[in-house]
C-alpha cells in the first residue's frame, strides 16, 4: 500500500510535491550557505587580524629587571616563535648640515635593531630610498632635516651629548603607532601620535652610541607561532590569557603590549556584528522559505481532506492514514533537504570556490546537518501536522464541504487586534533601542566577554510579523466588502462574468490573502536586504573618502612651509582640481585639537561635503558663513557640549605664531557644528577660514593638498606623484585607503553575505508570487470546468485568472515595498554600529529591486498562463480526471 500510495502521489500530485520540495530546498540551502559562510567569515577575520599586525607582542622590561632574563623568559613561553630585543633611547633632537644650511629638529627616538629584525618582522619597516640596512632615517625625520642617504646626522642624547652617524637609507614605519606605544597604558593614555623624529640603528652601533646615556629602555618584540582558534572572540581570549600569564610569570619584570590582542579585539566585534547580520537578514529568509512550503502544502488542503475521507470510507484506520501522510512528509523533507544541500554546495563552489564556503570540514558538516534537520522539521510541520489535525478533527461529512463553507468567522488575531499590538510593540522597542546611549554590541576593551542586547531583535521581528498580519487584514477586508469595486476592476477582462469573478474572489479571500501576504513578505525581504547592503557600501565609500580626503591626497610634513601656490606643481595629467588644506593645532582651554583651514569657496571642488557632516546648516550654508565672516568657526559636538557654546559665542583659540613660535590667542565666533570633515579625526577638531588663520599666525603653510581626479585613475596618478615628490611628502589614494579603513566585515564578509541573500530573495519572491498561485489555480480546475459547462467562454475564464493574478501582484508588491521600506529604516537605525559614519539617508538599488519585481511578475504571469491553459481543456475530460 505504501508503494502504491507513493507512486500515486508522484503520478497525480507531482506538481504539489515538487513545489513543496522546492520550498524545503530553499530553506535548507539558505541556512546551510549562510551558516557555513558565517563560520568561514569568522575564520577569515581572525586570519586578517593576525596578518595585520607586524609585531604580536612588545614586552617591555621594567626598571630593575635584566633584559637578558626577560628575553629568556619570553623565548621559553609556549606559542612564541621568535623573540628579539630592541633598544629604545629618547633623544633631545637631531641636527644635519646639508648644502650649507643647518636643520635642527625637536625630541625624538632612536631604536637599536638586532640582526635579522626585518626578516622576522617584515611589516614594520618599508624602505623608501637607499640601503635597507645600516643607519636608517624615518621619512618624516629625513624631510625635517632635508637629509638623504649619505648625509651625516648628529643625535643629541641626554647624558652623553652629540653623536654623529652617516645615513644609509630612508624608511617608512607603517605601524609607528604600535611601535612607539606606551606599553601597559590604556587607549586613552596612549600618545596622540608617534614621534616625528626617529632613527633606526644596528644593535651594536646603538649600544656604543648610547653607552652612558639616560632614558633607555628595552623591549622584546615577539612573533607568535601558536595555532589560534578560528573564532576571533576565542582567539582574543587565548592571546590575552597568554599575555597575562607571561606578565604574572615575570613577577613584575615585564609588561606586554598586546598588539595581536588589540587587533583581535576589533575583529571579535566585527564577527559579532556579522553574526547579528546573519540573524537580522538571514533568518527571515529561512522563515519565509518555510512559510512558502507551508503555503504550498495548504494549497492542497481541501484535496488532502477529500482523499482522507475516501480512505476512511474504504476502511483505513487513522494510524494507516497518518503513516501515508508521514510518507509524503518524509519524501518532501528528504528529497527537498538533499536538494537544498546540493544547491548550497553548488553556490559555494561557483561563488566561493568550495562547497564548504571556506569553512573547515567539521564546521560546514555541522551546518549542513543543522540545515537538513531544520528542513525535515519544516516538512513535518507543513505536511504531517495538518494531516494529523485533519485526521483527528475533520469528519467524512466535513470533507465533502466546499472550501470556505466550514468557517466564516474572522481569525482570532483579527478579533483581538494582534497586528496593531505587534506594530505598537515594535515601535516601542525601536524607540528604546535607537536612543542616543544605546549600544547593540558592547565590547569593553580588554574584556573577554562581549555583551549583545538581543532584545533589539524584537523591533524588526514584531514589525515584520505585525505588518504581515496588517496586510492580511486589509486584504481580507477589501475582498469581503469590496465586491462592487472588484466587479468594476474585473469587467474589462471578464465582461458579463465580472460579478461572478468578484464573488469567487470574495469567497476565496482567505487563500488569496495568504498569497498576497507571502508575496509581500518575500518582496520586503528582498527590499530590506538590498537597501541595507547598498547603504552599507555607500557608507563604506564615504568613510574611505573622509579618511583620505579626496581621490588623491598629498600630505606635507609638519613644520615645513609649503605655500598654496605649490598646488600648481601637482596638476599632472588626470588631475582636475587641487585644493590646499591647512592643518594646525589649537588649544581651547587646556584641550589640544586639530585645526583645519579651508578656502570656503573652492573646498567642495576637490572633496565631498555632505550635509550629514554638519549641524546648524547645510554644507553650502556653513561654507558660505565662513566666506562671509572669516573669523567664523565650525566646532565639534563634543566641544559645544563641553564649553556650553551658543551660535555667535566668541571662542578664543591659542595657535602657534609662525614668526615667534609662541602661542597666540586668536578670537573666533562659533557658527556651526562639524561632525565629520575630510582627513579630520573622528573626535574633536575645528574648521575655519584659511585666510584668517594665515593672517593671524603669519603663515599660509599648507598641511595637505586634496586632488580631484574625477573618480578615476587614482592609483596611477598617486604613483606618478610619489615618483615626482620622492620622500618630501606622503601620497595616498582612495583605492589604497579603502583597504586600510575597511574592517574585515566591510571588505569581505558583508558582501558575501548579501550576495547569498539577494540571490535567494529573488527566488523567494518568484516562488511566493507564482508557485502558490499556480497550485491554487490547479486545485480549482473543477470550478473552471463547471463554469465552462454553464456557458463561460475561454476569454472570460482567462479574465478570471488574470484578475486574480493582477490583484495578487498589486497587493503583494505594494505591501512588500512598504514593509521593506519600514524594515530598512529600522535595520539601519538599530545596526548603527555597523555604519561609519551613520548614513544621512538610505541608498536604494533600483536595478536590483526592478529585477526582483520583474521576477515576481514573471512568475505570477507564468502561473496565470498555465492556469489559463488548464482552463482551456474540455470540461468533460477535466471533470472525469477529477
Amino acid at each position: 500500500m505504501i508503494t502504491s500510495w507513493a507512486g500515486g502521489l508522484a503520478r497525480h500530485r507531482g506538481g504539489r510535491l515538487l513545489a513543496a520540495m522546492a520550498g524545503i530546498a530553499l530553506a535548507v540551502a539558505l541556512i546551510a550557505a549562510l551558516g557555513s559562510f558565517l563560520t568561514a567569515s569568522k575564520a577569515t577575520m581572525t586570519q586578517r587580524a593576525v596578518h595585520s599586525v607586524a609585531v604580536d607582542w612588545q614586552v617591555e622590561t621594567q626598571p630593575g629587571a635584566t633584559p637578558h632574563t626577560v628575553l629568556s623568559l619570553v623565548r621559553n613561553t609556549p606559542g612564541v616563535k621568535t623573540a628579539l630585543p630592541v633598544g629604545y633611547a629618547r633623544t633631545t633632537g637631531f641636527t644635519a648640515r646639508v648644502q650649507g644650511s643647518t636643520q635642527t629638529t625637536g625630541a625624538g627616538v632612536a631604536l637599536g635593531l638586532p640582526p635579522g629584525y626585518r626578516g622576522v618582522f617584515p611589516g614594520e619597516i618599508r624602505t623608501l630610498s637607499g640601503s635597507p640596512t645600516g643607519v636608517l632615517l624615518a621619512q618624516q625625520t629625513a624631510s625635517n632635516l632635508h637629509a638623504a642617504p649619505g648625509d651625516t646626522v648628529s643625535i643629541r642624547l641626554p647624558g652623553v651629548g652629540q653623536r654623529q652617524v652617516r645615513v644609509d637609507g630612508v624608511v617608512d614605519l607603517p605601524q609607528a603607532d604600535s611601535l612607539f606605544q606606551k606599553v601597559g597604558a590604556p587607549t586613552q593614555s596612549q600618545p596622540t601620535a608617534p614621534p616625528d623624529n626617529v632613527i633606526l640603528l644596528p644593535a651594536g652601533r646603538f649600544a656604543s652610541l648610547t653607552r652612558g646615556a639616560t632614558d633607555l629602555s628595552t623591549q622584546i618584540h615577539v612573533a607568535g607561532s601558536a595555532k589560534l582558534p578560528s573564532d576571533p572572540a576565542a582567539a582574543f581570549t587565548a592571546v590575552t590569557g597568554a599575555a597575562h600569564h607571561l606578565e604574572a610569570k615575570s613577577s613584575g619584570a615585564a609588561l606586554v603590549g598586546n598588539n595581536l590582542g588589540a587587533a583581535l579585539d576589533s575583529a571579535r566585534q566585527d564577527a559579532l556584528y556579522a553574526q547579528l547580520l546573519f540573524l537580522f537578514l538571514g533568518v527571515p529568509g529561512a522563515v519565509l522559505a518555510g512559510a512558502l512550503t507551508a503555503a504550498v502544502a495548504s494549497a492542497g488542503g481541501p484535496r488532502r481532506r477529500q482523499e482522507q475521507g475516501l480512505l476512511r470510507l474504504r476502511g483505513l484506520r487513522p494510524r494507516q492514514i497518518t503513516a501515508l501522510a508521514g510518507l509524503e512528509a518524509g519524501l518532501v523533507g528528504v528529497v527537498g533537504g538533499l536538494g537544498g544541500l546540493g544547491v548550497a554546495a553548488l553556490i559555494g563552489r561557483l561563488a566561493f570556490g568550495a562547497a564548504s564556503f571556506g569553512a573547515s570540514a567539521g564546521s560546514w558538516t555541522v551546518w549542513y546537518g543543522i540545515a537538513f534537520v531544520l528542513g525535515a522539521a519544516v516538512a513535518a510541520g507543513a505536511v504531517l501536522v495538518p494531516a494529523l489535525r485533519d485526521v483527528r478533527s475533520v469528519t467524512v461529512a466535513d470533507t465533502r464541504k466546499e472550501t470556505g463553507v466550514r468557517s466564516v468567522r474572522s481569525p482570532w488575531w483579527m478579533r483581538y487586534g494582534l497586528d496593531f499590538a505587534l506594530l505598537i510593540g515594535s515601535w516601542l522597542v525601536f524607540h528604546a533601542s535607537s536612543g542616543n546611549q544605546y549600544a547593540l554590541v558592547l565590547a569593553p576593551e580588554g574584556v573577554p566577554t562581549l555583551s549583545v542586547s538581543y532584545w533589539a531583535f524584537l523591533g524588526p521581528a514584531l514589525l515584520w510579523i505585525g505588518a504581515a498580519l496588517l496586510v492580511w487584514r486589509l486584504t481580507l477586508l477589501a475582498l469581503a466588502h469590496g465586491r462592487p469595486a472588484l466587479a468594476r476592476l474585473a469587467r474589462p477582462l471578464t465582461a458579463t462574468l465580472a460579478g461572478t469573478t468578484a464573488a469567487v474572489l470574495s469567497r476565496r479571500r482567505r487563500p488569496l490573502a495568504r498569497s498576497v501576504v507571502l508575496l509581500a513578505l518575500a518582496v520586503s525581504f528582498a527590499v530590506s536586504t538590498a537597501v541595507f547592503n547598498a547603504t552599507f557600501h555607500q557608507q563604506a565609500e564615504v568613510d574611505a573618502r573622509l579618511t583620505n580626503g579626496a581621490d588623491v591626497t598629498v600630505t606635507e610634513p609638519p613644520g615645513v612651509h609649503i605655500p598654496p601656490g605649490a598646488a600648481n606643481t601637482l596638476k599632472v595629467s588626470g588631475v582636475r582640481h587641487v585644493e590646499p588644506l591647512q592643518h594646525r593645532f589649537a588649544y581651547v582651554g587646556s584641550d589640544l585639537q586639530d585645526l583645519y583651514g579651508v578656502r570656503p569657496d573652492t573646498i567642495a571642488h576637490a572633496t565631498s561635503l555632505q550635509d550629514a557632516y554638519f549641524a546648524g546648516g547645510t554644507a553650502h550654508q556653513l561654507m558660505r558663513k565662513l566666506a562671509q565672516r572669516p573669523d567664523n568657526l565650525l566646532v565639534s559636538v563634543e566641544t559645544v557640549h563641553d564649553f556650553q557654546l551658543s551660535p555667535g559665542d566668541t571662542v578664543n583659540l591659542r595657535i602657534q605664531d609662525a614668526r615667534t613660535k609662541a602661542l597666540r590667542t586668536v578670537p573666533f565666533h562659533y557658527a556651526g557644528i562639524a561632525k565629520e570633515f575630510p582627513t579630520a579625526p573622528k573626535d574633536s577638531f575645528f574648521v575655519a577660514n584659511a585666510s584668517y588663520i594665515a593672517k593671524a599666525t603669519g603663515s599660509d603653510a599648507v598641511g595637505a593638498f586634496l586632488l580631484d581626479t574625477g573618480g578615476t585613475h587614482q592609483k596611477q596618478i598617486a604613483d606618478k606623484l610619489r615618483h615626482h615628490l620622492g620622500t618630501s611628502a606622503t601620497v595616498t589614494d582612495l583605492t589604497q585607503t579603502r583597504g586600510t579603513v575597511g574592517t574585515s566585515l566591510t571588505s569581505v564578509d558583508l558582501a558575501g553575505l548579501t550576495r547569498i541573500e539577494l540571490g535567494f530573495a529573488v527566488l523567494l519572491a518568484a516562488g511566493a508570487g507564482g508557485l502558490v498561485l499556480a497550485l491554487g489555480l490547479a486545485e480549482r480546475r473543477r470550478t473552471f470546468a463547471i463554469a465552462t459547462v454553464l456557458g463561460a467562454r475561454s476569454r472570460q475564464l482567462r479574465g478570471m485568472v488574470l484578475t486574480e493574478a493582477l490583484l495578487l501582484t498589486a497587493g503583494g508588491l505594494a505591501g512588500g515595498a512598504l514593509i521593506g521600506w519600514a524594515l530598512s529604516e529600522m535595520l539601519v537605525k538599530v545596526l548603527t554600529g555597523v555604519f561609519d559614519p551613520p548614513p544621512a539617508g538610505l541608498s536604494v538599488p533600483a536595478a536590483y529591486l526592478i529585477l526582483t519585481a520583474g521576477a515576481a511578475v514573471a512568475a505570477v504571469l507564468a502561473a496565470a498562463l498555465n492556469g489559463i491553459r488548464s482552463a482551456g481543456r474540455p470540461a468533460v475530460e477535466e471533470l472525469r480526471d477529477l
